[in-house]
């Protein structure tokens, strides 16, 4: 434990003999080291010119500046860890209650019980680790944050940003994401990448769990199907492939979510593998809303030998593919209603002949009316192509 410095303010001079004396031992193995100030003119050079002061033993009345003018002066410096102690007589109890109003932390009565004094600073060192503690943990959540927000711009660089992403097929093939985490950082993810010169991958997850692990998780998930998508051709594959090494890594029973789809980008076919994740819904050019087939794959990254399947679709022209995470339709309002695959099919109907970003800010806008003031819970991502 650090030393404690103390400072005695008190015009006696027998004072300065009964601390050493008392307090020898502690003074002696480095516990308590000892000021004397024989008034308050010399007891404020002192705090200036000694830094780590903690507890000042204050005596009220004293000459040149007495006891209540020092405490005001020593309220001044705003300084948390210092611990007014009051000396007086019986008889001046009314200074004694202003100092404690004041914002003295204690007092002792003259002439002194030193094992009441000793006791009274024992109580002060208390409060004062308290206030170190304190201000410790107040640091270290202050570099949490810090890390959080560095992780959460370590986090998005995973995400690609740059839309529209494959300005060579843009004339008929419209591409927009987005990633709201709830917190600093999130476990939800989007990919897109190109398998060949006629097929791009499209990929939407979630991680289980929040927090840093999960981002963790969510970026080795990325890393992972990214690398599988461009050595295998077909969706069941890369997500067979995929899943195998995530769920050797895997620690802590974490597992992910995932919809990996590959788009034809001149026939509009899309061959599907949905592991475990909500189905999207696919809007066709005439305005209705189809919720994909509910496959009956696991998750990735429980199961090294799983086996999935996959199913095809057909994107024809004006068709809209809407790729989604739990966090949009468990999104709840006051009511702790949740916003709904049904709700969500309606809003999504509604953007008939709008592109990918135009349904993606739809979608949230719609998001926002209807959980109002509610905090938001999950992370909320989307990830949309629209073939022209």
């Amino acid at each position: 434990m650090a030393v404690i410095k103390i400072l005695s303010v008190d015009d006696e001079a027998p004072m300065e003999l009964l601390m050493k004396q008392y307090f020898r031992h502690k003074i002696r193995n480095g516990e308590y080291e000892f000021y004397f100030a024989r008034n308050g003119v010399e007891a404020l050079d002192l705090l200036n010119s000694t830094p780590g002061i903690e507890i000042i033993l204050l005596d009220i009345n004293m000459p040149e500046m007495d006891g209540l003018t020092l405490l005001a002066k020593v309220n001044e410096m705003h300084n948390p860890l210092l611990r007014v102690i009051m000396v007086s007589a019986y008889g001046d109890l009314s200074n004694i209650r202003q100092a404690m109003n004041n914002g003295a932390f204690d007092f002792v009565m003259k002439p002194i019980d030193m094992n009441d004094l000793s006791v009274t600073i024992e109580k002060a060192i208390e409060q004062i680790n308290y206030v170190y503690e304190s201000q410790r943990e107040h640091a270290q959540l202050e570099s949490l944050k810090q890390d959080l927000t560095t992780a959460n711009s370590i986090q998005q660089y995973f995400l690609p940003q740059q839309f529209p992403p494959f300005p060579e097929v843009s004339d008929h093939l419209n591409v927009f994401a987005s990633m709201e985490a709830a917190k600093n950082i999130g476990g939800d993810f989007y990919d897109f990448f190109r398998v060949d010169d006629d097929h791009i991958a499209f990929v939407i997850g979630d991680v289980c769990g929040k927090g840093i692990p999960a981002a963790l998780f969510m970026a080795f998930c990325c890393s992972t199907i990214r690398s599988k998508g461009v050595l295998f051709k077909s969706a069941r594959e890369s997500i067979t492939e995929s899943n195998r090494l995530l769920a050797s890594y895997s620690v802590d029973c974490m597992f992910v979510t995932v919809f990996y789809a590959i788009y034809n980008t001149k026939t509009g076919q899309v061959d599907c593998c949905n592991a475990g994740h909500n189905p999207p819904l696919l809007l066709r050019r005439d305005g209705s809303v189809e919720e994909l087939l509910r496959l009956e794959n696991p998750m990735l990254g429980i199961f090294e030998e799983a086996t999935f399947k996959e199913h095809s679709l057909q994107m024809e022209p004006g068709d809209t593919l809407v790729m989604f995470t739990d966090g949009v339709t468990e999104a709840w309002n006051a009511q702790k209603e949740e916003l709904g695959v049904e709700r969500l099919k309606a809003i999504v109907s509604s953007q008939t002949g709008k592109d990918s970003r135009q349904v993606v800010e739809a979608v949230k806008a719609a998001i926002s009316d209807f959980v109002g003031e509610e905090e938001q819970s999950d992370d909320i991502t989307m990830l949309v192509i629209n073939r022209k």
